[in-house]
C-alpha cells in the first residue's frame, strides 16, 4: 500500500516531459497577413497579434492591373496618334507575347492592311521593299543555280489597296536582327511611300512600349548635329 501511495506521487513521465519541453521551445508561428491597398500590396508579418514587418508596396501598379489591363488598353488612342504622327515606331514587347495583338487590331480597325514579314532573311530592305530584287530557290545541289526575280514588295501591295484603304502597314518582326542603317531605312521608308507605316519589334520589354523609329535608329541625333 505504501508502495502503491509512493508511485501515485512520482512525478509525471518522461514522455510526458518530453513533450511539454518541446511544446514550449517551440518557435511561435509568424502569421503574414495581406491587405489590398489602392497604390499596391503591403504585407504586415504579425506576433502575438503586433506589427513587426513594414510595408512593402509595389510600385508600376495601376487601375488597369485590377480591372483586366490585359483586355483594355488606356493607351491605344496614343498609339494611334504617334503612328500617324511619327509614321514609323519601334515597338517593345512582353516576352510572352499576345499584347500587340490588340494594337494590331486596332490599326486594322481604322483602315490599314499588312504586310507581316521578319528581319531574319530580309536581305536588304531597300532592294526588297523598293526594287525589283532577286530570289534564289533552294536545290539539292545538283540542280544549277536558278535565279527568279520579284517586284517591290511595298509596291506591290500599295498597288493592290483598295480604294478605301487607309495606308498600308509594314510590320516586320525580329527587327533587333537588323544593323543601324537597314533600321534608318526603315525609318525613311514613310516619307518616300506616304501611305505607307513601318512597324519594327527591336526588342522586349516588362510592358509594350514604343519609340519613334528614327531615335532609335539614330537619325534626331544626326540631324541635331547637322
Amino acid at each position: 500500500m505504501a508502495a502503491a501511495t509512493c508511485l501515485q506521487h512520482v512525478g509525471t513521465p518522461p514522455s510526458v516531459n518530453l513533450q511539454q519541453k518541446q511544446h514550449h521551445h517551440q518557435p511561435t508561428k509568424q502569421k503574414t497577413v495581406m491587405m489590398g491597398l489602392g497604390t499596391g500590396w503591403s504585407s504586415l508579418k504579425c506576433k502575438n497579434g503586433r506589427r513587426v514587418g513594414g510595408v512593402v508596396r509595389c510600385s508600376g501598379i495601376g487601375i488597369e492591373d485590377f480591372i483586366g489591363g490585359d483586355l483594355v488598353k488606356f493607351d491605344l488612342g496614343r498609339w494611334l496618334s504617334d503612328v500617324e504622327e511619327h509614321k514609323a515606331l519601334a515597338i517593345y514587347t512582353p516576352h510572352e507575347g499576345g499584347y500587340e495583338g490588340r494594337y494590331f487590331t486596332r490599326l486594322r480597325y481604322q483602315g490599314y492592311y499588312f504586310l507581316d514579314l521578319t528581319a531574319r532573311g530580309l536581305g536588304d530592305p531597300e532592294t526588297t521593299l523598293t526594287k525589283i530584287h532577286p530570289v534564289c530557290p533552294a536545290h539539292l545541289g545538283k540542280q544549277p543555280i536558278a535565279r527568279w526575280y520579284f517586284p517591290p514588295e511595298v509596291d506591290y501591295r500599295l498597288a493592290a489597296l483598295p480604294p478605301d484603304a487607309k495606308g498600308l502597314i509594314v510590320w516586320i518582326i525580329e527587327a533587333k536582327v537588323l544593323s543601324k542603317a537597314e533600321l534608318q531605312f526603315l525609318a525613311l521608308l514613310p516619307s518616300l511611300r506616304p501611305k505607307v507605316r513601318v512597324i519594327a519589334e527591336c526588342g522586349n520589354w516588362r510592358k509594350f512600349m514604343w519609340k519613334p523609329l528614327k531615335e532609335i535608329a539614330g537619325l534626331t541625333t544626326q540631324m541635331k548635329l547637322e
